[in-house]
C-alpha cells in the first residue's frame, strides 16, 4: 500500500472515530442509570424535560418506585408511573430532592423507525452504574419486525416490533437506546437472544409511552375464553382460502363475557380473527392488543364440527398494567 493510500485510511478512521465519539457524547446525556431494590440495575432513557424516563417492565418488576442516576452523577427517586410487562415498558418520573432544585434532563431524539434496512450502522448505549455510558456498536441484521421467542417470560410468544442487530447487549443494557449515526433513537434495547440484540422500536415505546402517561396502563381487548392451539384435519384445512393446517381450539367459555354473547362454544376452532389468519394464542393477542378492536364488531370465522361458521364479536376492555 502506497503511503498516500496509508494516510487517506488513517484520516478516514480518524473521523470515523470522531464521529463515533460524537454520537455517543451526545446520546449520554439521555442515558441514566435505573436501580431498583430487587432487581438490580439496569438503564432507562430520557423522556422529557419534566421527569419522564423509559426503561424495561423487567427492571423494575412490581415495584411502585426505583432510583434514577443522572450521567452527572447525580441520583434521584423515581415513581413508576405505568408498567405494561407484556410489552417490557415501563414510565417513570424522577422526583426532585428538593422543592427549588432544577433537574437538567435532555430528551432523546426520536427517529423513524419503520423504514430499517439490513446492513444499516447502528449504536447501543448503557448506563447501568450511574457513571459515564458504556457503548457499543453493530449494524441491523435483519428487516424482520418479529421474531418467536420460544423461551420463558415476556419473550415467550411472538415479539413484535423489533431492531434486531448484531451489537453485544452485556448485562446492563436493558432500558438504554439503540440509535442511528445521528444519535436519534430506532429502539429500546431489551435483551439478547442467541447472539443477537433485541429492540422495541421507536414507534411502539413513543406509542406506549403515551398511553402510559395518559392511563397509566395499556388497554386490551377481552374475549373471555381459554385456547389452545389445534392442528386442523385436511378436511378443514381446504375449507379455508388461504389454506392454513392450525387453529385455536376453545377449551372454556366464561359466563357474561363477549364470547359467551356472540354464541362461541368449547370445541369451536378460531381460525380469522378480524380477516386476520390465527394459528396461535400469540397472534390472537396481538390482534386483542391493537387499541381500535375494543368496543369494534369483529367478524370471526370459527370451525364448528366439520363446518365453517362466522360469528360477530364485540370484544370487552382489559386494563393491563404491572
Amino acid at each position: 500500500m502506497s503511503e498516500k493510500k496509508i494516510l487517506q485510511t488513517k484520516s478516514a478512521l480518524a473521523s470515523f472515530s470522531e464521529a463515533i465519539e460524537g454520537v455517543a457524547d451526545k446520546v449520554s446525556q439521555s442515558v441514566v442509570s435505573v436501580r431498583s431494590r430487587i432487581r438490580g440495575n439496569g438503564s432507562g432513557v430520557v423522556w422529557t424535560t419534566d421527569g419522564h424516563i423509559i426503561t424495561c417492565s423487567h427492571i423494575v418488576g412490581k415495584l411502585d418506585e426505583a432510583e434514577v442516576s443522572l450521567s452527572n452523577g447525580k441520583s434521584y427517586p423515581a415513581k413508576v408511573i405505568g408498567n405494561d410487562p407484556y410489552s417490557d415498558i415501563a414510565l417513570l418520573k424522577i422526583e426532585a430532592n428538593d422543592n427549588n432544585e432544577s433537574i437538567p434532563l435532555k430528551p432523546i431524539e426520536i427517529a423513524d423507525s419503520e423504514s430499517l434496512k439490513a446492513g444499516q450502522f447502528i449504536l447501543a448505549l448503557a448506563n447501568p452504574y450511574g457513571e459515564y455510558p458504556s457503548i457499543t456498536e453493530g449494524i441491523i441484521t435483519s428487516e424482520r419486525s418479529s421474531i418467536v421467542g420460544g423461551g420463558a417470560g415476556w419473550w415467550a410468544g411472538v415479539l413484535d416490533n423489533i431492531v434486531i442487530t448484531d451489537a453485544r447487549l452485556n448485562p446492563g443494557y436493558s432500558g438504554g437506546p439503540l440509535v442511528d449515526v445521528e444519535g436519534k433513537m430506532l429502539g429500546l434495547n431489551v435483551a439478547y437472544i442467541s447472539s443477537r440484540g433485541i429492540a422495541i422500536r421507536a414507534g411502539k415505546v413513543k406509542n406506549i409511552a403515551d398511553q402510559l402517561t395518559k392511563d397509566g396502563a395499556i388497554k386490551s381487548a377481552y374475549l373471555g375464553i381459554i385456547t389452545n392451539t389445534i392442528s386442523l384435519p385436511a378436511e378443514l384445512s381446504a375449507q379455508l382460502e388461504p389454506v392454513q393446517e392450525e387453529g385455536l381450539i376453545v377449551l372454556s367459555v366464561e359466563k357474561d363475557t363477549p364470547a359467551k354473547k356472540a354464541g362461541l362454544l368449547i370445541g369451536d376452532i378460531i381460525v380469522r380473527f378480524d380477516s386476520e389468519p390465527v394459528t396461535n394464542m400469540h397472534e390472537l393477542r396481538r390482534q386483542l392488543l391493537k387499541q381500535e378492536v375494543v368496543g369494534k364488531s369483529v367478524n370471526l370465522v370459527i370451525m364448528r364440527g366439520e363446518k365453517k361458521m362466522e360469528l360477530t364479536i364485540n370484544p370487552g376492555e382489559a386494563s393491563r398494567s404491572g
